[in-house]
């Protein structure tokens, strides 16, 4: 039987890099990069016709706007005379600090849901502010079996990944058996939750992916 193709993210921009390169140098690149885009969309040019604008090849432009090279002064220069904007124009948002959250195993902060039972654990595992609070991660242990376990609904979309243990977890109409290894993603309107703690302790990982509108 033939082993299916892998499924390629096409979003965003990846390259390879010197490890020894510094990390300034490549958040230079992406600025540069972006700012090239958006000036091209603005003139509403394709990549071929910038290049062409300015005498570089299609190749290259392509590789500006995707951050996979690094551009001469030359090249800036002409980026910018293409543009008719300042070569300081190319550089914006090089310099921001990008937000990211880091926590140490064991370290993240034990946080309460509503309908929690006893016996059940929630340790957020990341955090941003502002735009980005969209994602809630959270380590889920469940350590004693009880009667009762609560359903959750709220909107977008949530993640589920098995670490240990084996539990019966319900969604709408649907029971799932999850066993270490298996992952579960499913629409956070439908009401869900564990339903039959088979072996326990049981841990999995909860990624919450909220809209918009939510936060």
């Amino acid at each position: 039987m033939a082993e299916e193709p892998l499924l390629r993210n096409r979003s965003g921009t990846a390259r390879d890099r010197d490890p020894q390169a510094p990390v300034e140098e490549l958040e230079i690149e992406a600025a540069i990069g972006r700012n090239v885009r958006q000036l091209r969309l603005q003139h509403g040019l394709t990549v071929a016709e910038m290049a062409a604008r300015i005498g570089i090849s299609k190749a290259m432009m392509s590789k500006i706007e995707n951050a996979q090279t690094s551009c001469s002064l030359s090249t800036l220069a002409l980026l910018a005379k293409g543009f008719d904007v300042p070569v300081t124009s190319l550089f914006r948002g090089a310099d921001v600090q990008r937000p990211a959250s880091f926590v140490k195993a064991g370290e993240g902060p034990r946080i309460v849901r509503a309908g929690s039972r006893e016996g059940h654990e929630y340790q957020m595992l990341g955090s941003l502010r502002g735009e980005h609070r969209r994602l809630e991660s959270l380590l889920v242990t469940l350590s004693h079996k009880s009667q009762t376990y609560p359903l959750f609904q709220h909107p977008g979309t949530e993640f589920i990944y098995m670490l240990e243990g084996v539990m019966d977890y319900s969604h709408s109409r649907t029971v799932y058996r999850l066993h270490p290894g298996d992952s579960l993603q499913f629409d956070g309107e439908g009401a869900h939750g564990p339903v039959d703690l088979i072996e326990v302790p049981i841990r999995f990982l909860s990624v919450i992916a909220f809209p918009d509108s939510y936060v």
